[in-house]
């Protein structure tokens, strides 16, 4: 079988989106499927709105309704995969990943055109495509819920752990920082997380708190460290008290099964995609009370036998996950070939 998929947003820098490309193609060639990767080298990254917004989406328009199909025809591809909700001309079947439904379930994170947009273009290409890729039950529910799309055409395929940093040793060598690892979008929650870092250092506390990512923050005890990449963030894994993952809304919880995997507690607000992946293995807090996620700072700092039961559910809980499980689920979404 030859898939077409479209990288286009892992050119975007190290996203969940860009991750979940380059894990998935690699573990689908490992399997034997014959994948040809296509980008569109013409769009640039996000401009935030104006006329650098107006030519994205024109540049975006010409891609997948012009160049995606040509170059798919050219490939002689049986199947063209979109990471992203989206769809071309053509009778080749195609297949669209939905990772999340957040701005469906919490409109107010979003511009309000961005939400216009997306329920009407996002919607309309999981209803046409042959099959929809959801990493969750909870998106996969939120999908046949909320688009009306046919429970029969969802196929559910968790992914592996991120990146997969190298899991340390256990008990690790330091615990030197909270870890916070994102952007500063309004869903990821990074408000709740300062306040209750600051209500944390000002009861005693004294572990950093350490930021990893596009957010940034002024404040006593934090430092960010900006985008950083692989190796880097493996680093500040190996060193981490706990990963704290505050976002309000998740449709599955990449970054926390990633802390898990390298042997890293995870603190995280409770929202169903989190609780999902996480399980028991996994220490939850109101995502709306920062005195709730202070007192859990504390507490886990406090208690390393505690975090020692975390790192150990969170290992088994990672090593339910896999890239190849993930590429095998995949597979089976590709040989939809009908709505």
């Amino acid at each position: 079988m030859r898939v077409l998929v479209d990288t286009t947003y892992a050119r975007r820098g190290p996203t969940g989106t860009g991750v979940y490309l380059e894990r998935l193609v690699s573990a689908l060639r490992e399997l034997g499927v014959d994948v040809v990767e296509v980008a569109n080298e013409r769009r640039r990254p996000p401009a935030g709105g104006g006329p650098g917004s107006w030519r994205n989406a024109a540049v975006d328009r010409w891609w997948s309704g012009v160049e995606l199909p040509r170059r798919a025809r050219a490939a002689k591809a049986d199947v063209l995969h979109h990471a992203l909700p989206d769809s071309s001309p053509g009778a080749i079947p195609q297949v669209v990943t939905v990772h999340d439904l957040a701005f469906e379930r919490l409109p107010e994170a979003f511009d309000p055109r961005f939400r216009a947009f997306a329920r009407r273009a996002h919607r309309r290409a999981a209803r046409r495509a042959a099959a929809v890729v959801c990493p969750s039950r909870t998106t996969a529910m939120d999908v046949a819920a909320l688009w009306g799309v046919a429970w029969e055409r969802i196929v559910v395929a968790p992914h592996g752990p991120g990146q997969e940093p190298a899991p340390r040793p256990d008990p690790p060598p330091a615990e030197e920082h909270f870890l916070y690892v994102g952007d500063a979008e309004p869903r990821k929650n990074l408000g709740i997380l300062l306040a209750a870092y600051a209500q944390y250092r000002a009861e005693g506390g004294g572990i950093p708190l350490v930021l990893a990512g596009t957010a940034q923050a002024h404040a006593d005890g934090v430092r960010a460290e900006g985008r950083v990449d692989s190796e880097r963030l493996a680093g500040l894994y190996a060193r981490a008290l706990a990963l704290v993952h505050p976002a309000l809304h998740e449709g599955f919880g990449l970054t926390p099964l990633e802390a898990m995997h390298a042997g890293v507690p995870v603190l995280a607000a409770r929202s169903p995609g989190v609780t999902e992946t996480c399980g028991d293995a996994a220490a939850y807090f109101d995502p709306r009370a920062a005195d709730a996620l202070a007192q859990e700072l504390t507490a886990l700092a406090a208690d390393p036998g505690r975090r020692a039961d975390l790192r150990a559910r969170g290992a088994r809980r990672a090593a339910e996950r896999s890239w190849a499980e993930s590429a095998r689920r995949h597979l089976e979404a590709y040989t939809v070939t009908g709505p």
